[in-house]
């Protein structure tokens, strides 16, 4: 989607949150902000030109989708098995890594998931068994951890798979964005 057409559904979206007008129907004057930003929240599910579907962000970087449930707090329901792997992850990158994982397969790449969603407690788990990434350690500070949002995978990965990943990953919307971690790819599409 372009920037100023988004720009312009922003503006018209703080155009809703002006005092109601005597010219409005009823239904208009009716919306609460709550209302009228959880419907935002819910519209940001677009489509793009080539009929795709495309997801929304927050500013932070979240799935817009799933920032009203915080970090580590996504209900199931909200994400899917990736591949009948038992892993877990938010749709639009858990599509995309199943595709992903046919493409690497008919090069002859294998590629194996050793962790994906994290809840809360599991974060903290990992932080207290790895120590935090900030202190020399493996594990981002609890509630912070793209894991949390179902957008990070960690990989089994050969030589071979590395380098595939590496060559094409960024097809698919995957980085590699954590530096001593090259087992760890985020979905930023």
């Amino acid at each position: 989607m372009a920037i100023s057409q988004r720009i312009t559904e922003i503006q018209a979206t703080i155009g809703s949150f002006s005092p109601p007008r005597p010219d409005l129907p009823d239904i208009v004057r009716s919306v609460s902000f709550d209302q009228a930003l959880g419907q935002a929240v819910d519209d940001l599910s677009l489509v793009d030109s080539a009929g795709s579907s495309t997801a929304s962000w927050s500013a932070a970087g979240v799935p817009a989708d799933l920032a009203r449930y915080g970090n580590g707090e996504v209900p199931r329901t909200e994400l899917i098995d990736v591949a009948g792997t038992g892993h877990r992850l938010w749709a639009p990158a858990g599509k995309a890594f199943e595709q992903l994982l046919t493409d690497a397969a008919e090069d002859g790449v294998s590629i194996g998931i050793t962790d994906s969603y994290r809840s809360y407690a599991a974060q903290v788990d990992v932080a207290e068994r790895k120590g935090l990434y900030s202190q020399g350690g493996l594990a981002a500070t609890p509630g912070t951890s793209p894991h949390g949002w179902g957008i990070a995978l960690d990989l089994d990965l050969n030589s071979q798979a590395q380098a595939w990943m590496r060559a094409n990953a960024g097809r698919y919307g995957f980085v590699e964005d954590t530096p001593r971690e090259p087992w760890h790819w985020v979905y930023r599409k």
